[in-house]
């Protein structure tokens, strides 16, 4: 499987009066990204919660890199990290090219990043195993391929 990206564009009420995206967006678009990207490995929020289970951020990080303005093409990929008993671990990088330039144009990493979920029950809020359906597709694409480091 390739890296799963969600395309977002940046929009004017996210820009702080620095002319960039404000630094606490980028975890709403995490959160946008990992909806996406759980509905793209056919495990969709809406199934976890009939299920008797939700996911709860219990950590994130934020490393910027270089600024997102603007009207910026961005996208936001996403990978798994790392698979635990009742937690797992997405990392995101958020990329950016420069807005009017065509989609030939070399992108540039802006925030890497990354959140810690641990699985919980509807009924109590109490942790939880990971699921098996949200396991194996998690497990299918624990690991991919990353682009390199900056």
């Amino acid at each position: 499987m390739t890296s799963f990206s969600l395309p977002i564009v940046p929009r004017y009420a996210e820009v702080d009066q620095q002319g960039v995206v404000f630094n606490g967006h980028y975890l709403t678009w995490f959160d946008e990204a990992c909806t996406a990207f759980l509905d793209h490995l056919d495990v969709t929020y809406p199934g976890l919660i009939a299920g008797g289970h939700d996911i709860q951020v219990v950590h994130s990080e934020i490393d910027f890199k270089g600024p997102v303005r603007w009207r910026d093409s961005v996208r936001v990929e996403v990978h798994c990290e790392a698979i635990g008993s009742t937690s797992f671990t997405l990392g995101f990088t958020v990329w950016r090219s420069k807005s009017g330039n065509d989609a030939d144009t070399e992108q540039q990493p802006a925030v890497r990043g990354r959140n810690v979920y641990v699985v919980v029950s509807t009924d109590d809020w109490a942790k939880r195993p990971i699921p098996p359906t949200l396991r194996e597709a998690l497990t299918s694409v624990e690991g991919q391929a990353r682009n390199a480091s900056d």
